[in-house]
């Protein structure tokens, strides 16, 4: 799944269907058949509770693929395209064909980008300024002076190892199941690693994310960039569970993809799902993980899908105590 702009089997995946653009459809508020996210559950007699009924909400989003058609919940669009539990061909296929089309995609910035290399520097620039923020806040002197170590997952041919993590990490693992691009990212990026004083590129897995469990405790941060669109919800899931095991006390994760507007946009021809800001956090609070930080990404083409960065850790924020000035009764003044 290389690192990539995934707008999709094209990259410019709303442009390259003027039927859901141009027409109300596609996250549009002029269609009454898209289910607002923060609708009101309907009532029942049994009490349900309100995480429950966050959750039906959000579940409960329509969304659409790529061709067109309408889905009415995330539920009937997965029972579709990766069966029931328990059907493990239809799961695989999903896979395969999504690893499948990354495959047939020359091993560039500009194909890991899907024609868009000119969105390279902006996107690291705020991803730059997002992680400079986030080891200021969560490592003593911005980690300078530690041996810190990030894996970067769905890292195509290193374009965000190269040309981020590996100036602030004293290591970085490299996560990509589609095989040339990895031995692109290793033609790369050990060259530059030849000397021990150097941060470097330490091990290359050829390995999808849905397969991966980590060594414990070996990361400070944990990247995931424009890959887990390719995760079906149950194995986003599960991949965050078992990645928690891999960060060191105070490690984070970093999750930066593309968002839909409301519910759901799946690609047809590379099997990824764009998902709503409002889904991601319900998938989120079912892997136990909370925000620390989110930003979002500026500058890219406004025909392109928004990108958000989160910053998530597995233990809930700590409250700040003693910080506000004590409120004081309400007491008539007496005028000098």
């Amino acid at each position: 799944w290389g690192r990539r702009c995934r707008f999709g089997s094209n990259p410019v995946a709303l442009a390259a269907t003027p039927s859901l653009l141009h027409s109300p459809g596609l996250d549009s508020p002029q269609n009454p058949s898209v289910v607002t996210l923060l609708c009101e559950a309907p009532r029942t007699r049994t009490a349900a509770s309100p995480e429950k009924l966050r959750a039906s909400a959000i579940m409960e989003a329509s969304g659409f693929d790529s061709e067109g058609r309408q889905f009415k919940n995330a539920e009937e669009m997965w029972r579709e395209e990766i069966g029931k539990d328990g059907d493990v061909h239809k799961r695989k296929e999903w896979y395969r064909q999504g690893v499948g089309y990354w495959e047939g995609v020359e091993a560039t910035t500009d194909g890991v980008l899907g024609g868009y290399a000119h969105v390279n520097d902006t996107d690291i620039k705020g991803s730059e300024a997002f992680l400079k923020l986030l080891l200021a806040e969560r490592f003593p002197g911005g980690g300078r002076g530690r041996n810190l170590v990030a894996l970067d997952c769905g890292s195509g041919i290193g374009r965000v190892t190269k040309n981020l993590l590996i100036r602030f990490f004293t290591e970085v693992d490299l996560l990509e199941p589609v095989s040339h691009f990895l031995e692109a990212a290793r033609q790369t990026l050990v060259p530059e690693s030849s000397s021990a004083i150097e941060n470097k590129a330490t091990n290359f897995f050829c390995v999808p994310l849905q397969e991966f469990t980590p060594d414990v405790g070996r990361y400070d941060v944990i990247w995931i960039q424009w890959c887990s669109g390719h995760l079906a919800d149950d194995d986003f899931v599960s991949f965050f569970v078992r990645a928690k095991a891999g960060l060191k006390p105070g490690g984070l994760f970093v999750l930066k993809d593309n968002i839909a507007r409301s519910g759901f946009v799946l690609d047809k021809g590379d099997r990824s799902i764009t998902r709503s800001d409002t889904y991601l956090k319900e998938l989120f609070h079912r892997c136990g993980l909370h925000i620390f930080k989110s930003k979002d990404q500026r500058g890219l083409p406004e025909e392109l899908f928004a990108v958000k960065m989160y910053a998530l850790t597995p233990d809930a924020p700590k409250r700040v105590h003693g910080t506000r000035a004590k409120a004081q009764p309400s007491r008539p003044a007496i005028i000098k």
